[in-house]
């Protein structure tokens, strides 16, 4: 469309609707492309947070995946907490020493 056409247009609206109706129509017209702007934009958004949650639902999926290939099978060998080792060792050491409590008493 050129230029000659669009002033061919606006010219054929203003003999048919009038100088009175034209400011009218223009508001109508800005409104119904505003919302139309609005309602794309409310589609875009709608569709860019169904993406970005579907990215999310996978990392999490994902990350179960590597934390549960990370536990160990319960056949395998347990790591051993540092209470536990220091609990065997107390009792490990604790246990010549009453023995020679016990032969230091049947010395006497």
């Amino acid at each position: 469309m050129g230029g000659s056409e669009i002033v061919l247009i606006l010219v054929v609206v203003l003999l048919l609707f009038g100088g009175k109706k034209l400011p009218e129509l223009a508001r109508g017209l800005g409104k119904g492309i505003r919302e139309f702007k609005d309602a794309s934009d409310g589609v875009k958004r709608e569709i860019h947070r169904n993406i970005n949650a579907m990215d999310l639902d996978k990392e999490e999926a994902e990350e179960t995946a590597v934390n549960h290939s990370q536990r160990h099978h319960p056949t395998e060998e347990s790591p051993v907490d540092e209470k536990a080792e220091a609990s065997a060792a107390h009792t490990e050491t604790s246990t010549p020493v009453d023995e020679e409590i016990i032969t230091n008493k049947e010395k006497v």
